[in-house]
């Protein structure tokens, strides 16, 4: 393929992801985002992609999906499927993305602050920047056979909302009690994990996910927060990320962090109950619902996906991040 051809087809997807991010949440709920992901599809240069869209009865089981985006009165919460299975692929490895889709976060009850409550339509960067990279994958015809899942919902206020200390069934059947409704994108992104380590069986799984204003506080806007139960998908995810210059920092996964989120009246709280490590703990929360030892990879993205005044990617805005840097994975491990 000539340079500017693959210049161009990781140019548009960058593009794309960022005008999903950019679009405003009055127009951009779970449902717009469905439709606008199966236009993606079917535009796309290439017969070996398809979608599959869940809701309503079909995600009764996803508990923390339902608990998040039942409280807003736009039509419920959607599970999105693209799939990229060229001709043999069946016997190529396997490889999942799941990407956290909070198409407006207010927090909930676990209100949010008014100053900067407006940069949270970007809550759905992570579900934008795995969509956008499969289309890029898929197009560059890379040896694969690729999964991605965006889990779409929107958090809001209402009579259907999650109140703090209720506690809700997750995909599975672990329990978890919500003492912060702002902490939702775990709930959602744990049960699509468990989904698909369960139903699936990858090779492997990284999950992009705008999930703590703590990674932004100690990473700012340079580098996101890399956390992994697997050294060597970690080293090719860092390496990729310098090479692309979207770069990652690992944190450590300890069990002492881990049993910070044991409940006394359920399998787990959403929270650690002590304060502190908050990214490291909600990656802990979510390593919970990765089975049968999968390699896996959690990228929080809080402080590298959008910005209002700029960082290391652009002048300010949404910035695309992640989609060059999962394509250079999957190009660099598999072409």
């Amino acid at each position: 393929m000539e340079e500017i051809e693959y210049a161009n087809i990781l140019a548009t997807a960058v593009w794309q992801c960022r005008n999903l991010i950019h679009t405003p949440a009055n127009i951009k709920n779970p449902v717009w985002l469905a439709k606008q992901a199966t236009e993606m599809v079917s535009a796309a240069k290439t017969s070996d992609l398809s979608i599959s869209i869940k809701s309503g009865r079909a995600i009764k089981e996803f508990g923390g999906l339902v608990a998040v985006g039942n409280s807003a009165p736009n039509p419920g919460p959607r599970l999105i499927e693209v799939t990229y299975a060229p001709k043999g692929s069946s016997n190529w490895p396997h490889v999942v993305l799941v990407g956290k889709g909070i198409t407006f976060d207010t927090g909930g009850y676990a209100l949010k602050p008014k100053a900067g409550m407006e940069a949270m339509k970007s809550d759905m960067s992570g579900a934008a920047a795995v969509s956008a990279a499969v289309l890029a994958i898929a197009e560059l015809k890379l040896p694969i056979a690729i999964d991605v899942w965006a889990a779409m919902a929107e958090n809001m206020i209402s009579d259907n909302a999650t109140r703090p200390s209720d506690i809700h069934t997750m995909y599975g059947g672990k329990t978890i009690e919500v003492l912060n409704t702002d902490a939702e994108g775990r709930l959602i992104l744990a049960d699509a994990i468990y989904y698909i380590d369960e139903q699936y069986k990858p090779e492997l799984i990284v999950d992009l996910a705008t999930l703590t204003g703590a990674i932004v506080v100690s990473l700012g806007s340079e580098y996101a927060g890399l956390f992994s139960n697997n050294d060597i998908l970690s080293e090719k995810l860092i390496k990729a990320g310098e090479i692309e210059n979207e770069k990652l920092w690992r944190f450590p996964l300890q069990k002492n962090y881990d049993k910070l989120m044991d409940s006394k009246v359920a399998d787990m709280q959403n929270i650690n109950y002590s304060g502190g490590a908050g990214s490291i703990t909600a990656a802990q929360f979510l390593q919970r619902f990765v089975l049968n030892k999968t390699p896996w990879a959690h990228l929080d993205i809080a402080g590298m996906a959008f910005s209002k005044y700029g960082g290391a990617l652009n002048s300010g805005g949404a910035t695309g991040y992640g989609v060059r840097l999962l394509n250079k994975l999957i190009e660099d491990d598999y072409e």
